[in-house]
């Protein structure tokens, strides 16, 4: 067995993670909708041998846009403009369970595969926003468990979508006209709860044979979706505990699926601040920090925790609040758990989110930023990261050029890329479409 490797993607926050980002002198404003600064971030990250870059996505504006940049391009077709301009580094675009169809994401998710060449992954999410319901007919966000069941039964469709070429159905012989094997183009006839497709899929099998599948939720129906369908796992932990515990409850549930106890890649959130002193770190998060206008963090934590901001302090500790029904439980208890551990005010713990951030914030040298992270992966709590430099491009840089080479030198992450494709990189074997060693309905013409 290879020794294991560090994975490291970047979450292409607009203007990167702070709010404030957008505000210093050698940021573009206008980043957040053009798309050459993400074939930039993407051409920096593919420079530091990155897995992937990681792109967000809410249909809807679910954020305070008089304050700050939002995601607000739709991602495949971004990431197609970044696919043209690189060459090895991973795609991975958000699409949302609850508001397409089974068949719509796996056709853009195939077709995008085959245009980068086997770079591509699918962020399965489930979308807990009223203003995204409105958006859609819809007057109220689907309760949380019923929205997992749905996303459920929507990537077993996909997966099924993406299997219903075998790899050799095309046969394109000018000399016997003969152009698809039929016989291994399948219909899936699936039949659900939610969902009724027919199928096959337009598009052939795609290079990596399926797209990665990657899901975010921390709740235990998240975990459950996680553990039966996804290939890589982002999520959050702030601390080794609470990651190494998070790494063997969804192995756990894996194992229960059937599936081998490292078939997922688990990559923990990390915000990175970096200074050539601690000192200079530490300046430049206080920077930021003085540039996110107070209304917004508020308005932030109140929107994570589902609560009016007119109940939150500043110099007063988190009032106890009750888990809302649909809230993105991963964040609200992330949120809450940091309030608690540390007795914070509400403004210590707004500084201490970022002003909004939510994951994990590491302020400080190159060297310690390496040990930090050698550190988590070492313990298991992490595969790797979902990186989220405070300032891009600049922190990204800054990133590439000064803790990569101490990752390589430790041994833990690659030098140069291995292989070309997404699964290439996490390590992933390539999996055998379901219909290849039994006979099946055949399309026909």
């Amino acid at each position: 067995m290879s020794e294991r490797k560090l994975h490291l993607n970047v979450n292409l926050l607009h203007s990167g993670v702070y709010a404030s980002a957008w505000r210093l002198p050698d940021s573009d404003p206008g980043a957040f909708y053009d798309v050459q600064h993400y074939v930039n971030v993407a051409k920096i990250a593919e420079r530091g041998k990155f897995d992937a870059i990681f792109l967000a996505d809410t249909p809807a504006i679910t954020d305070r846009i008089d304050l700050r940049p939002f995601q607000s391009m739709e991602p495949t077709i971004v990431l197609a403009s970044v696919a043209a301009a690189t060459t090895h580094i991973g795609l991975i675009a958000t699409a949302s369970t609850t508001y397409n169809e089974p068949y719509n994401i796996a056709r853009r998710f195939a077709t995008l595969d085959h245009a980068s060449g086997g770079r591509v992954g699918w962020n399965a999410v489930t979308t807990a926003d009223a203003s995204a319901s409105r958006n859609f007919g819809l007057s109220n966000v689907l309760e949380h468990g019923l929205r997992y069941e749905r996303a459920k039964e929507f990537a077993e469709v996909v997966h099924a979508l993406w299997d219903s070429w075998e790899d050799d159905a095309f046969v394109g012989d000018k000399a016997t006209a003969r152009f698809v094997d039929t016989s291994k183009v399948h219909a899936i006839d699936h039949r659900g709860t939610h969902y009724t497709v027919a199928g096959a899929l337009t598009v052939p099998r795609s290079p990596q044979g399926r797209p990665i599948t990657v899901q975010a939720g921390g709740s235990s129906d998240g975990r459950d979706l996680a553990a039966a369908q996804a290939d890589a796992v982002f999520t959050l932990s702030q601390s080794i505990e609470d990651g190494v515990a998070y790494a063997r409850d969804l192995r756990a549930r894996a194992v229960a699926y059937g599936r081998p106890s490292d078939s997922i890649v688990i990559l923990p959130g990390l915000a990175t601040i970096i200074g050539s002193t601690e000192a200079e770190a530490q300046r430049r998060q206080d920077e930021l920090w003085d540039l996110v206008p107070i209304q917004y963090s508020l308005s932030r934590l109140a929107g994570t925790l589902h609560v009016s901001p007119d109940i939150l302090e500043l110099d007063k500790p988190l009032p106890d609040i009750p888990l809302p029904a649909n809230a993105n439980q991963t964040m609200f208890k992330g949120t809450v758990a940091m309030a608690r551990k540390d007795n914070l005010t509400v403004r210590q713990l707004l500084k201490a989110l970022g002003g909004g951030v939510g994951h994990r914030i590491i302020v400080g040298t190159p060297e310690a930023i390496a040990d930090d992270i050698e550190t988590w992966f070492r313990a298991g709590a992490a595969d790797g990261f979902n990186l989220m430099p405070d300032v891009l491009p600049t922190g990204l840089a800054a990133f590439v050029d000064e803790v990569v080479p101490l990752l390589q030198k430790r041994g833990i992450f690659r030098r140069d890329y291995e292989g070309t494709t997404l699964r290439d990189h996490f390590g992933l074997e390539r999996p055998p479409s379901r219909y290849a060693k039994r006979p099946a309905a055949a399309v026909t013409a």
